[in-house]
């Protein structure tokens, strides 16, 4: 009878350890490992394991060397799902043969998502959708509410990856679901469906499964307490495609986001609103994360960052407040809080502005993050806003980069970020003075303000606020 054996796995590389230690030898990272028990190996089975690698050492394969001017790519290597938003995450559609990861918290929309395009891939397409949470009549349940009942979708509930595998070679279909990847388990591996080994394991076989018969495969794989995706990292290494799923299940938006992808960009991302009849597709972003704005409110202001190559408008506001604490707090959500240690320095030192006994609190509207640096200058105006109480016209937007004497840095796409305030209705767009050389002003029926550092954008918001 074969032994048992624990050994320690660090939930952030993959790497194992025979013992537990408080750090990561590999990765670095603190109180990672994790205790997994896996089945030891006899010594009668390693012979035969070598054995076995001795004879397969002498297989040739040159008769499947191919150059690579002799490979012609399939005319329709990529399915058009019927989401013009999940089609743009994924680069133009899916891939054949392509191993797609969708992940996200419990109950953010994962499994809604993929019926509902199971009813527009369904008119030209068979669908084996593999569920090891639910049974078929509660799919059923859920696809008649979603309207996703299409003839060619076939379900099967079942937990088992390698009868997951016989079932799909000898059925063929053409695109396969997997409800989700924390339930699949293989037998010869001793360990429980859901751990660390049973995930990696069960997703290097399915993606030698759909590389080998060219079906693309769909998994779902929630994400743990500290929104990382449950299971090893090596798991994002094995498929081809990450999805994530943004947002607080509490509200209705959400935004899918690329976080790897071989077949296109990992910068587009998609928004989609919860509703009760599934996930409705938000063409236009920036409307609805301008819809709610206050008028004559301080310390509010909108900026234009680009996701990709769509450029979104996103509001952002900025509390100023006197302190209760003996130290201030400083506290951001969706903008990066060492960025905002940054700008409050810059604009103590640089913009004669004082923020040490005062609480500053950040948000993005929307539940939307700022990651670009073209978000500085919008920050900091709702900042110097919200500190002198004066209101920022609401037909105003701003973008820029700010460096540490104050200046303002130029940033990319400065075409595409005007006409998307021009397009939305803005009259107004303070940008970075070094801009104005890669446009055409006249081409714009918007006013531009171009500034060269910090004080200057300060100054015109005070000229503005004189004149009403």
């Amino acid at each position: 009878m074969s032994k048992l054996k624990s050994i320690y796995v660090c939930s952030s590389c993959g790497a194992e350890f025979p013992k537990w230690s408080g750090k990561c030898q590999s990765c670095g990272e603190w109180n990672t490992l994790e205790e997994d028990v896996v089945e030891a190996k006899p010594t009668k089975s390693a012979s035969k394991s070598r054995s076995v690698r001795n004879e397969l050492s002498g297989v040739d394969y040159s008769d499947k060397i191919m150059p690579i001017g002799s490979i012609q790519p399939d005319d329709e290597i990529r399915y058009k799902t019927g989401s013009g938003e999940l089609d743009r995450v994924l680069g133009g559609g899916i891939v054949k043969g392509s191993l797609v990861l969708l992940s996200g918290e419990p109950g953010i929309g994962k499994s809604t998502m993929l019926l509902q395009i199971c009813h527009s891939l369904g008119e030209e397409y068979t669908i084996l959708y593999v569920s090891g949470e639910e049974s078929v009549r509660q799919i059923k349940l859920r696809a008649d509410r979603l309207g996703a009942d299409s003839p060619n979708l076939y379900l099967l509930s079942i937990t088992d990856a390698e009868s997951v595998c016989s079932t799909v070679l000898s059925y063929k279909p053409d695109i396969v679901i997997i409800d989700s990847i924390q339930t699949m388990y293989i037998h010869d591996i001793s360990s429980s469906a859901g751990s660390l080994t049973q995930v990696r394991e069960c997703t290097n076989m399915f993606m030698h499964l759909a590389k080998d018969m060219e079906i693309p495969i769909f998994l779902v794989g929630h994400v743990n307490k500290d929104g990382a995706i449950a299971g090893p990292k090596v798991m994002e290494h094995i498929v081809d495609t990450v999805l994530f799923f943004e947002g607080d299940r509490n509200f209705s938006y959400r935004i899918l986001r690329a976080v790897k992808n071989r077949f296109g960009s990992t910068n587009e991302i998609g928004v989609f609103e919860m509703s009760d009849k599934g996930l409705a597709e938000v063409t236009n972003p920036s409307q609805f994360l301008l819809s709610e704005r206050p008028t004559g409110v301080s310390g509010c202001c909108v900026s234009c960052v680009m996701e990709g190559s769509r450029p979104i408008l996103a509001e952002v506001q900025a509390l100023v407040t006197k302190s209760s604490f003996p130290s201030p707090r400083r506290m951001a959500t969706g903008f990066d809080f060492s960025r905002t240690a940054i700008i409050l320095a810059v604009l103590e030192k640089r913009g004669g502005l004082f923020f040490g006994t005062l609480d500053v609190y950040i948000n993005i509207v929307g539940g939307f993050r700022l990651d670009e640096p073209a978000a500085d200058l919008p920050v900091a105006l709702a900042l110097y806003s919200g500190l002198v109480d004066i209101p920022i016209n609401e037909k105003l937007a701003a973008f820029g980069e700010i460096g540490l004497g104050g200046e303002v840095h130029s940033v990319q796409n400065i075409e595409q970020r005007i006409s998307e305030a021009q397009r939305m209705g803005f009259e107004k767009c303070i940008i970075p003075k070094y801009s104005l050389r890669q446009i055409d002003v006249k081409r714009y029926n918007i006013g531009i303000i171009a500034v060269s550092n910090v004080r200057q954008a300060f100054e015109y918001l005070r000229k503005e606020s004189n004149k009403a």
